[in-house]
């Protein structure tokens, strides 16, 4: 499962939601994997949502051993296994929730977080690679860690931040791994957002937040004053990814002066940028680099599809002969040796999980390690198609279609429909294989993902499109898209729901309202429903962010005609179509008075609803039991509201 959020780019809000990317591989090969004959067999649903077999492979440093995470007791789990031997061992135990991610911090230990009831609030466990000295280093109630810098060269340290002082900021700390303790190497004044070592490890710059400005802050050592060197609105923003190999000015991510972001160099001294990539139609998301050569090795961003562009000749190469031995499919390099010569590899596409390999570099030989889900075969999936269309208001709409197996956008005709917006709603659809889709269109449905005004990666125009537009030009997107199916002749317009998941969610409750005769049902999952009270319970660390939010989202003072006229719940009378709601109880993102409130008002309307509430989860639902019981009841709602 993928998260998805409401999320700003760059130093904007980050509000974790949940969907799934769906993605085509080409053109090219959606028309060669398209079959001619319909997926009749209904493959298990318990097959697309449970547990990988083995997942979230890493290397550890110096290359003796792999990790990998796989269930135990129905939860994910960290084992380690040295290389070339059978059999591998667990090290951790956690029997009430999935380990939240993991790394290797030396060749000895690994360090892996987990909230409590997806709370959020994640705390840092460490353990030895034979299971033994498991310690919990952030053992406090109600605050949150952050990792800021692993210190791959420095190994019995890490720097990590926490709000203990204060729930709404996080400060910079130097972890000592052997010991426990913990040394403050920065307080938060208040305002800083994210902290940025240098190569050396040394805490050398800060991104901060004061109402709506952004800004950078430097310094030449650790212990000089902090100095501003960039001042920007928050619509503009230079995103530092890292320092210049020299340690002297900053290589990021920016849209200063520009609608796409591009990658560029920030030189501290003459404050002025040189463009090293730009494309002209996809913000670039990030730049990466080699921490043993010191060269910058590419730069990513998003079409339909991932791209790269290579600075770099080697890792050109590298991915060149990858690709080569794995064809047809995407490929990510997930895992390194310190010396860079041994790759993890997995690969990817819309129609399956992929499959874990190592790499040697010197030999260029690749070594298939496992499969992630082998009871999933990628002929019985069905193919994501890549579509645009246009809005009302003459936007180009990028999206992706999911039709049935056996069926193109040729052959496809008046299907029953799922309609799919993103969380975020600053986020975005892309490519890669998605468990729900491809289950909803193993029982007959197809389904559109749009990335409707203010998707992510398609420039700042398009991002500012969005401000203040929720339920209204936002919402007008995804209708626009619906209607497009149908005048297409793909969807049966008697024959459509509508299911998202936060401002997904949001977006179905309102789909409902302003086109109570578009829709034949909605599943709601963690959606807002009052912007009211959505915006008074946003977490502590986001409150230094609400400025921000106030522009971006609106202001429940100044904008509360606009807050009453796009919140859900005060236009109940509006829904006609049954809905299903699911929320965790322990959200911290969008609370469950959300859900509480919009079920309270259609019931009191004696409208068709359902609710699912689990008390042991939070924004979404992660525990495999969990999954099962949610999209059961979702397949059984569907059936029994669209004819299919």
């Amino acid at each position: 499962m993928k998260k998805l959020s409401i999320i700003s780019v760059s130093l904007l809000i980050v509000l974790n939601l949940l969907i799934f990317s769906c993605k085509p591989k080409s053109n090219k090969d959606n028309k060669n994997t398209s079959d001619t004959t319909q997926q009749t067999t209904m493959i298990p649903l318990e097959d697309f949502f449970k547990n990988p077999e083995q997942t979230a492979y890493q290397i550890s440093p110096n290359g003796e051993y792999y990790s990998f995470m796989s269930p135990y007791k129905d939860r994910l789990n960290v084992f380690v296994q040295k290389i070339g031997e059978a059999d591998a061992k667990r090290i951790t135990s956690s029997t009430v929730r999935n380990i939240g991610g993991y790394f290797w911090t030396n060749n000895s230990k690994i360090l892996y977080l987990q909230d409590t009831g997806g709370d959020e609030n994640q705390r840092l466990y460490g353990v030895n690679i034979d299971g033994t000295d498991s310690i919990c280093y952030t053992n406090f109630e109600g605050v949150k860690t952050q990792i800021i810098d692993n210190l791959v060269e420095i190994p019995n340290e890490i720097i990590i931040g926490i709000n203990k002082r204060n729930p709404q900021i996080f400060d910079a700390y130097r972890l000592f791994l052997d010991s426990g303790e913990m040394e403050m190497i920065a307080e938060n004044p208040g305002n800083i957002q994210g902290w940025i070592t240098d190569h050396e490890g040394k805490l050398r710059a800060a991104t901060t937040i004061d109402g709506t400005n952004t800004s950078i802050l430097y310094r030449e050592t650790e212990e000089d004053e902090w100095q501003t060197v960039i001042v920007t609105d928050f619509k503009e923003s230079f995103n530092p990814q890292f320092f210049t190999f020299d340690n002297k000015n900053f290589i990021g991510v920016s849209n200063i002066g520009r609608d796409k972001a591009a990658v560029v160099e920030f030189n501290v001294e003459t404050k002025k940028e040189t463009v090293l990539f730009e494309n002209k139609d996809n913000d670039i998301s990030y730049a990466s680099y080699s921490k043993k050569r010191k060269v910058i090795t590419a730069a990513i961003y998003t079409s339909w599809k991932k791209e790269r562009h290579f600075f770099d000749d080697k890792l050109k190469k590298d991915f060149e002969i990858i690709e080569k031995q794995l064809e047809g499919y995407e490929i990510a390099i997930t895992g390194n040796t310190r010396n860079e010569d041994i790759y993890i590899v997995r690969t990817y596409s819309d129609r399956s999980l992929g499959t874990y390999y190592i790499y040697d570099t010197e030999t260029e030989k690749l070594d298939k390690i496992v499969d992630v889900s082998p009871w999933i075969n990628e002929n019985d999936m069905a193919t994501c198609f890549p579509v645009q269309y246009k809005t009302r208001d003459g936007l180009n709409i990028h999206g992706y279609l999911t039709l049935p197996k056996g069926l193109n956008l040729e052959t496809a005709k008046n299907l029953p429909t799922v309609i799919n917006p993103h969380g975020g709603p600053w986020a975005r659809d892309s490519w890669g294989f998605n468990p729900e889709v491809q289950f909803l269109a193993n029982r007959g449905y197809a389904v559109l993902q749009m990335n409707f005004r203010g998707s992510v990666g398609y420039g700042r125009e398009f991002l500012e499109k969005s401000f203040k537009q929720w339920g209204l030009t936002m919402q007008d997107d995804i209708t626009d898209g619906t209607n497009w199916l149908v005048e297409k002749g793909i969807s049966d317009p008697k024959n459509i729901a509508i299911y998202g998941g936060s401002y997904g969610g949001y977006a179905t409750l309102m789909g409902l309202v302003k086109e109570p005769k578009l829709y034949a049902a909605g599943v709601d999952y963690v959606g807002v429903s009052n912007m009211f009270t959505f915006i008074k319970a946003v977490p502590e660390y986001w409150k230094p962010m609400l400025d921000m939010m106030y522009e971006m989202i609106g202001n429940p003072v100044a904008d509360s005609v606009y807050f009453k006229q796009v919140s859900p719940v005060y236009h109940v009378d509006k829904i006609v179509a049954p809905l299903f709601v699911a929320q965790g109880k322990n959200d911290p993102r969008v609370n469950i008075e959300e859900s509480d409130q919009i079920v309270d008002a259609m019931k009191a309307r004696n409208i068709d609803i359902e609710y699912m509430v689990k008390d042991d989860e939070g924004h979404g639902f992660h525990n495999q039991e969990n999954k099962f019981d949610f999209y059961r009841a979702m397949e059984k709602f569907l059936a029994k509201h669209l004819d299919n």
